[in-house]
């Protein structure tokens, strides 16, 4: 079989095009108010905990967030740090397939079979990566295999960029959501499409994250019946004992008693990322995603700041 990769580019490059617009903050459709209180608590956080880490080499570039106060429905507000960089989202991404199925099935265009359920909940509950290959395979009707040829593959990477079409269709920008997540690498039609340098990788801003986190808890993620059933899955025991010392480096470390917790979290060697929707005792509804590269074994970070936050928004009152 003969394989065009310099064809194979240009199809990448066009979907990119398409699907991965630059865009301004945390896209059309859903409006934020700027807080310069919310964004001194920010800027406070990240200088606390950049000057933290810096003996070991930690730096701006390695952080990016986004925090969004929703505990006022009608006046949201928002904050960021480097809110709108493209990073690779390792399992973060599957915040987005879990709001894209609902969707599809709610439009008819995929059947929401026992197998279907199972692997959605195994995709979010334990971030199964063969879970989410099959989900994203129901989503796109595609499937994992060889190589194939250059006439096939553009039909095939149309399918498999229906995800994104969704997410461009509802307002939100700068991103790339068309990728399995995989244990160890991709092979075949899936490297053929991430491209062999890795050029159509999943990519999400923490802006987008937010957004997406946010639209589940106010219940504006497709419908609001579907939208608790995805609360339902992101849900998490935060309070339960942590066997693992790296389950120590997300948000839920941040957390004080009486605080409840959703969240999506990702990691690879080298990247650690946490998307958090935290509800506290006095009532604030607050949204976090952050995201670090290249110290993803660093404890202190993903929780040094949203605790700072979390603490200088409690005293604001």
């Amino acid at each position: 079989m003969k394989v065009f990769p310099i064809l194979t580019r240009a199809c990448i490059a066009l979907c990119l095009f398409a699907c991965c617009i630059q865009g301004q903050s945390l896209g059309k459709g859903f409006n934020t108010e700027g807080s310069g209180e919310l964004q001194k608590l920010l800027d406070s956080a990240v200088t606390s905990v950049l000057g933290e880490f810096k003996n070991k080499g930690f730096t701006e570039k390695n952080l990016a967030v986004t925090v969004i106060d929703l505990s006022n429905p009608a006046k949201l507000r928002s904050a960021g740090f480097r809110a709108g960089e493209r990073i690779y989202p390792a399992s973060v991404v599957k915040m987005f397939y879990l709001a894209a199925i609902h969707r599809f099935e709610l439009d008819g265009k995929i059947q929401m079979t026992p197998e279907v359920e199972r692997g959605v909940k195994d995709m979010i509950t334990v971030s199964s990566n063969d879970a989410t290959g099959y989900i994203l395979d129901v989503l796109t009707g595609t499937s994992s295999g060889a190589e194939i040829p250059e006439k096939e593959f553009v039909e095939w990477a149309y399918k498999r960029n229906a995800v994104n079409r969704y997410f461009a269709s509802m307002g939100y920008e700068n991103i790339n959501v068309n990728q399995k997540t995989f244990c160890e690498d991709a092979y075949g039609i899936e490297q053929q499409f991430r491209g062999y340098k890795g050029e159509n990788r999943n990519m999400l801003t923490t802006d987008a994250t937010a957004r997406l986190l946010a639209e589940i808890a106010l219940r504006q993620a497709v419908s609001p019946e579907r939208s608790r059933e995805m609360m339902k899955l992101l849900s998490r025991d935060w309070e339960k004992p942590v066997k693992d010392v790296a389950d120590k480096e997300f948000i839920s470390h941040a957390l004080e008693p009486g605080m409840k917790l959703w969240s999506k979290e990702g990691w690879t060697s080298s990247t650690r990322h946490d998307a958090a929707y935290i509800e506290t005792p006095d009532g604030r509804k607050v949204v976090f995603a952050i995201f670090t590269e290249n110290f993803a074994q660093e404890i202190g970070i993903i929780p040094g700041i949203a605790g700072r936050i979390l603490e200088g928004m409690k005293k604001q009152g």
